[in-house]
């Protein structure tokens, strides 16, 4: 971040539902945390929950969308990424088999994170995922 910026500053990205789409989140989260200690953690995590978007929701139908929003002040760095809804279930962390193929995304994303917050409303769901700067050496993000 500039150093004459002390507020937070928000960007968002709406891509359709295709999983080529899932690199474009991972590029366009390292392109504007590029010198952040915590960019590869945060490109990660919008990796992950974007592919999940994709896969487990409506997002991935014809038509469908999913919606990044990454904040970032001094302290924080909260990515988000909205679905279309239609989940059969709330999305939840499983503990796999280190062998498993699928369904550790999640996980890996809560271990990352130092918070993760699931937020249903009556257009889908937001998954927000929380990284600290004082969790990291010089407590600095960019």
């Amino acid at each position: 971040m500039h150093e004459y910026t002390s507020t937070v500053r928000v960007w968002g990205l709406t891509c359709p539902g295709f999983p080529e789409e899932v690199s474009r989140a991972r590029r366009w989260t390292r392109d504007i945390l590029r010198g952040s200690p915590l960019a590869e953690d945060a490109e990660l995590i919008a990796s992950e929950l974007s592919a999940n978007a994709i896969v487990h929701t409506a997002s991935g139908q014809e038509h469908g969308s999913f919606h990044l929003a990454l904040a970032v002040s001094g302290q924080v760095v909260a990515l988000s990424v909205t679905d279309d809804g239609d989940a059969c279930t709330a999305p939840k962390v499983e503990h796999q088999d280190q062998e498993a193929e699928h369904g550790r995304g999640l996980a890996m994303v809560s271990a990352i994170a130092h918070r993760l917050v699931v937020h249903d409303s009556a257009g889908g769901r937001t998954v927000t995922a929380e990284l600290y700067a004082d969790a990291h050496p010089g407590g600095h993000l960019c």
